[in-house]
């Protein structure tokens, strides 16, 4: 049999450098479509309706601002783990795990024991409800259930939901493995200053608009006050003219009585004569 020639021998060494080359590049391709999806979601960003409406200009800040560099979360990746859990029968069981730094990586592995299990991922931020797993029966009793997902804007909080609920008569075992790694510091990086000039944008846009409406609530105040003085100076008169009048009602009302007394006293004489008449044709009489 002949000898194998170099050319028909790979030596073990090169085999080696190939595989490592090949997950190299597949995980170069991982980070930077990661990359790329960061990038996309923090060009988009959007302050929440709340860091806008509030009175403290810090929390914008905050959220724009994103994980401190010096943190430990940016260096060491979060685990989650529990076996044998425990759901009961027509229950459900929620893991849930808040996520502040965009770009996270979440890669999970769900497993049951011995029946299958309503499974799913919802990601809740204020402005609504994201499904990143549509809640479903999986036979993660058969084998595991897997899966990686990129957390793109922030905050929010991942609910990993074990549902037993359609179970009328069996309590069901889950396991669950969940990692959250963070992003690169250097996407952090571009990532802060997207948020930073998206920001930007909308506060000088708000500016602008929150400009106009101040002029013309001023406008209205000044329109206001001028018509509240106007009044004001009506008001003053009408008072004037109000005393004028209670005086002269006062006046009437008391010759009103005068009056009211002549008149009676006049229709008594007319009716019964006067007291000094009946006198005189007395003494007239008396004479006689």
């Amino acid at each position: 049999m002949a000898e194998p020639t170099p050319e028909d021998e790979t030596p073990k060494d090169e085999t080696e450098t190939t595989e490592q080359n090949g997950v190299k590049d597949s995980t170069d391709l991982e980070e930077k479509a990661i990359a790329q999806a960061m990038e996309s979601a923090d060009a988009s960003y959007i302050p929440s309706p709340s860091l806008l409406a509030s009175d403290d200009p810090n929390p914008l800040l905050s959220q724009v601002d994103g994980p401190s560099l010096s943190s430990e979360f940016l260096t060491t990746p979060s685990v989650y783990q529990a076996k044998s859990v425990p759901v009961a029968l027509r229950a459900k069981f929620d893991v849930p795990i808040h996520v502040t730094a965009g770009g996270s990586v979440v890669e999970y592995e769900i497993s049951s024991e011995l029946y299958d299990i309503g499974f799913g991922v919802t990601a809740e931020r204020e402005e609504g409800v994201t499904n990143v797993k549509e809640n479903e029966r999986v036979n993660s009793h058969l084998e595991p259930v897997t899966g990686k997902f990129l957390v793109g804007s922030v905050p929010c909080a991942l609910i990993f939901s074990f549902d037993n609920e359609y179970s009328w008569f069996r309590e069901k075992k889950v396991s669950y493995k969940i990692i959250v790694t963070p992003p690169k510091i250097e996407n952090v990086i571009k990532g802060r200053r997207l948020r930073a000039q998206k920001a930007l944008e909308l506060v000088v846009k708000e500016r602008k608009d929150l400009e106009e409406r101040y002029e013309t609530a001023a406008q209205k105040r000044t329109g206001l006050d001028e018509e509240i003085k106007k009044m004001e100076k009506e008001l003053a008169e009408k008072k004037k003219s109000l005393d004028v009048v209670s005086k002269e009602e006062s006046w009437l009302e008391n010759k009103r009585g005068i009056r009211d007394e002549q008149i009676k006293m006049l229709r008594q004489r007319l009716k019964n004569g006067w007291v000094d008449e009946s006198e005189v044709k007395l003494g007239d009489k008396s004479e006689i």
